[in-house]
């Protein structure tokens, strides 16, 4: 007896509802930037792009491949030699310094670095006592130079090592005790056991964290352009700014983009080949050993330096300039800062929560190839840094409102100004591009643990489309909704790059003021900005933390 063929996908090739076309629209319109980066290549750009082969490129490609390789080198074994010891052993401190040891993703790159400027410069406290202790004069001792290409380095492997302690952490929590067990009846020792059966277990993991510093690395411009580094980002600024070339400044954006879709697809192909399962039906979790004496007070010391230097000494030479400072840097304009980033932020993290809500819910009900392909590419702008996504926001919108304006000069004979870029507007559809990822990541995850049959019962008591959603699984999606809403709303806070160049005129963010304070080398009246990005920057760490101690109840 033959069975019945199942119906089509309501979300396939041959019917395409109302949802889905709006999810592919929605893809579409947020793409955008990448489309007009990578059309920029095809485009004449005059001899600004033989200018800048013969003078400035080779170091722009020199020092963006230099930077991401050292940070990518110091920041593997700042986050996975913590998370071994804090999940593998227990000794003074290590439950304290499992939650402590994110605390640096709080801290925004170039916010550690003009923290460190302040401290390390020639002017700052530490050269000043060492040569009040020892009458020395400048010029009489050695002392590393901070704004360097090593400087940068050290300021972004200690903000980032985060990802890849968090997500190596996740796997060591995951891994069963029986391939411990079965190295060591093998004669293998602990530290042996780590490098043979423990650490390759966790590569997949590793090397995902290790591709977002790598992307993160790519993208920063507020570390590298203080301390005088020339990447690709700050060669975006100065060829537009500087030279006044939009198509040149899209074509180095569209390399630099090429960039991170090869660590994209690297990172991808190192997953395929490194896959491994449990082929023991047993998954006891790996149990900590109790660390005695100088053994333990080392791996104290091996976890707490990341955590002292990446937060607790910026955030405290934060606070002492806030000390300092605040009867006059808390003000009126203050006041105007933190309003104008908090509504930046909330429209945008409210935004990207109502169309990722829209998108998966389509995705849910509407499975197939157009909305499984909207959700996947609505996901990549955050691969994509933000001077890049400002500089294929900003082209458009130009062209754009250029025509618009000659259609009402047309029309009513006289000019509107500008409608869309130079806007809240144009700032907003930037933050979405860039961050919406967060939002889809948190509402997937939340709509993956509501199972089909509560669909199925809502739908035979004659509950279906929008009211399903509002009366079913948005009371069960809370949690997911409100993490997903904060970690847009803390990375809208901290974006500087994008918002350095879609900002309208005199609309300042607490990261733009931070930025401008410390490039006039008023670092302390800097401060107060910057802390208040630090403590807003809180809130995803103590999310992630209570994320991971969820974890390892489940694995309990």
């Amino acid at each position: 007896m033959s069975e019945a063929k199942p119906p089509l996908q309501r979300g396939g090739l041959t019917h395409i509802s109302p949802w889905t076309a709006a999810t592919a629209l929605a893809g579409a319109t947020l793409l955008l930037p990448v489309f007009v980066i990578t059309a920029s290549v095809f485009l004449p750009s005059g001899d600004i792009w033989r200018h800048l082969y013969d003078t400035v490129l080779a170091e722009y490609l020199r020092n963006s491949l230099l930077l991401a390789l050292g940070v990518g080198c110091l920041s593997l074994p700042l986050g996975v030699l913590p998370a071994w010891l804090v999940t593998l052993y227990r000794f003074p401190g290590s439950r304290q310094l499992e939650w402590a040891l994110l605390l640096p993703l709080a801290m925004p790159a170039y916010i550690i670095a003009y923290t460190y400027t302040g401290m390390l410069d020639v002017a700052g406290p530490l050269q000043s006592w060492l040569r009040a202790a020892f009458a020395w004069h400048y010029g009489d001792y050695w002392f590393p130079e901070v704004r360097s290409l090593p400087g940068a380095i050290l300021m972004l492997a200690l903000v980032l090592y985060p990802y890849i302690y968090l997500l190596a952490r996740a796997a060591f929590l995951e891994q069963s005790a029986c391939v411990v067990e079965v190295a060591r009846t093998l004669g293998v020792r602990p530290a042996q056991a780590f490098f043979k059966v423990v650490l390759p277990l966790a590569r997949p993991a590793i090397s995902a964290g290790l591709a977002l510093v790598l992307m993160e690395t790519l993208a920063d411009y507020g570390t590298v352009q203080y301390f005088g580094v020339a990447t690709f980002t700050t060669g975006v600024f100065k060829t537009w700014f500087g030279l006044g070339s939009s198509i040149a400044a899209a074509q180095l954006s569209a390399l630099l983009m090429l960039f991170v879709l090869c660590l994209l697809v690297l990172e991808q192909r190192a997953r395929r080949l490194s896959r491994y399962h449990h082929t023991s039906a047993r998954n006891t979790r790996l149990e900590p050993v109790t660390l005695r004496r100088h053994v333990a007070l080392a791996a104290f010391c091996l976890c707490a330096a990341p955590v002292l230097f990446g937060f607790i000494i910026p955030a405290g030479q934060l606070l002492l300039w806030v000390i300092q400072t605040w009867h006059s840097s808390l003000d009126s304009s203050f006041l105007a800062l933190v309003w104008n980033s908090m509504e930046l932020a909330f429209i945008t993290a409210l935004l990207a929560l109502l169309l990722a809500l829209a998108v998966c819910y389509t995705r849910r009900r509407h499975a197939g190839l157009v909305t499984n392909a909207a959700s996947r590419l609505l996901g990549m702008g955050y691969a994509v840094p933000g001077t890049v996504i400002a500089v294929g926001v900003l082209i458009p919108f130009t062209w754009l409102d250029r025509h618009l304006l000659a259609w009402y000069d047309a029309l009513f004979g006289a000019g509107a100004g500008l409608l869309l870029s130079g806007t809240i507007f144009i700032l907003v559809f930037a933050y979405l591009v860039r961050f919406l990822a967060l939002s889809l990541n948190a509402v997937e995850a939340g709509l993956a643990k509501v199972k089909p049959s509560m669909d199925e019962a809502g739908r035979s008591l004659g509950v279906s489309g929008f009211s399903l959603l509002r009366r079913v699984h948005i009371p069960i999606l809370r949690g997911s909704l409100l993490t997903g809403l904060l970690l847009v709303f803390v990375d809208v806070l901290k974006e500087l790059p994008a918002t350095l160049i879609l900002r309208p005129f005199n609309f300042n963010t607490l990261a733009v003021r931070a930025y401008e304070l410390a490039n006039e080398e008023r670092l302390a009246e800097a401060a107060l900005p910057a802390l208040a990005i630090v403590l807003a920057g809180i809130i995803p760490v103590i999310i992630l933390s209570r994320a991971i101690s969820r974890s390892r109840a489940a694995y309990a």
